[in-house]
């Protein structure tokens, strides 16, 4: 029998329409929104989007979603969200180091969030949209999700704190999904190409010196956020990962020709220091391949760019980013694509 401690449980089948909380509605979020607004679905599940600005809730609204004003810096603010949606994606990142006062290792924003939600009845789904940096430096190794964590920043490291706090609601019976994601780009993505690096000549580190990188076009991680909220398994992490196999140089080279620009110059590691800066050295000192093989299989998240090839090339050729492809609900007919890894 239907419970009212559940969303929609108290109400016959034909009455209940699912609502979808998006938490940090940014660039990821938005496009979200567009897929469900353009999908055969649209209509059928009702969004809501978290925003602490006020003046973005005309904007929120033109994109289909119903805004709701609070802040994750704030807890006191979130108390309207517990029992609003049957599922949550949060996209959210934590607060920079040392930002209000907490420990720098500490994501107060999803612990707050969590907090929140279990104030009333639980969703029945959550994901969460990690980074691929918590494995730290691999060496070069292919990647699966049973690797242990070992995150080598303090971004980093929130990260592996905001994962224990969706972990710790899904014990309390949500289905939490943990999205690892690498660099994210689209040319329609602020700073969301190579473009604007390969213009200024930041160099680049020698082949020998070099680390493997790994990337999702930002529509393909659109497609993926709402897989997981209804395909992902209970407590399970997913790499969220193209098939693209290149290390950071050769990805660079591969952009300056497709866009006509001259290819980056090469320096050795003991060089690097002294030309880049410190955020890049720490991008710099970490090489992994990412095993995507939970994503296929499980979300069966067909990708629309398989390799940044395909993205870069398409973005080079139409000078703009391609449209969305329209969403398709979960269903036996999405079929992975390749395995790899």
């Amino acid at each position: 029998m239907p419970s009212i401690a559940t969303p929609l449980g108290a109400l016959p089948a034909r009455f209940r329409r699912e609502r979808l909380l998006i938490v940090g509605c940014g660039d990821v979020g938005q496009r979200v929104l567009r897929l469900l607004q353009s999908g055969p679905g649209a209509g059928r599940l009702q969004v809501l989007a978290l925003t602490s600005s006020a003046q973005r809730r005309p904007q929120l609204r033109a994109q289909g979603a119903r805004p709701l004003v609070g802040n994750l810096d704030d807890a006191s603010t979130l108390r309207r969200l517990s029992g609003v949606a049957t599922r949550v994606l949060h996209l959210a990142p934590p607060p920079g180091e040392g930002a209000g006062g907490s420990a720098w290792w500490l994501d107060p924003r999803t612990v707050a969030l969590a907090r929140a939600l279990r104030l009333r009845s639980l969703p029945l789904s959550l994901a969460y949209a990690s980074t691929s940096g918590v494995y730290g430096d691999c060496q070069g190794a292919w990647v699966p999700e049973t690797r242990a964590v070992a995150p080598a920043t303090p971004r980093a490291q929130r990260r592996v704190n905001a994962e224990a706090a969706v972990r710790h609601l899904g014990r309390a019976g949500v289905r939490a999904s943990v999205l690892r994601i690498p660099g994210i780009y689209a040319p329609d993505r602020e700073g969301g190409t190579p473009e604007a690096r390969l213009r200024r000549g930041t160099p680049v580190l020698t082949a020998e010196d070099d680390v493997f990188t790994n990337h999702i076009h930002a529509d393909d991680l659109a497609r993926a956020c709402l897989a997981a909220l209804w395909r992902g398994r209970p407590q399970r992490a997913y790499n969220v990962s193209d098939a693209t196999e290149l290390k950071m140089g050769d990805y660079f080279d591969l952009a300056a020709d497709l866009y006509g620009l001259p290819r980056p110059p090469r320096v050795p590691r003991s060089e690097a220091h002294r030309q880049l800066s410190l955020m890049l050295l720490s991008f710099m000192s970490e090489s992994r391949r990412l095993d995507t093989r939970r994503l296929q299989q499980e979300l069966r998240v067909p990708l629309r760019y398989p390799t940044v090839r395909e993205g870069l090339s398409s973005a080079a050729q139409q000078g703009a980013c391609p449209p969305l492809e329209r969403h398709t609900p979960p269903g036996p007919g999405n079929r992975p694509g390749p395995v790899r890894g």
